[in-house]
């Protein structure tokens, strides 16, 4: 690693700003629960089809991924 500092200060600065999001009471409840992510309900079947929420999740760790290589 070329510069540890900075890979440090971003991910202090994320942690940061996701500490004061989840303390103020914003919380993760919305996610599961986004247009895209369907529910099935019937006498004997429970189906939970999460698309968006794998989607956004999968651009997030593309994100990540993508800035530890940045400052690697």
């Amino acid at each position: 690693m070329r510069h540890p500092g900075n890979l440090l200060i971003i991910t202090g600065i994320i942690l940061f700003v996701l500490g004061i999001f989840l303390s103020m009471g914003g919380g993760l409840s919305w996610l599961g629960r986004l247009p895209g992510d369907f529910r099935i309900e019937r006498p004997g079947l429970h189906l939970y089809l999460p698309i968006t929420t794998s989607i956004l999740a999968s651009v997030l760790v593309g994100v990540v991924i993508y800035l530890f290589r940045l400052f690697r």
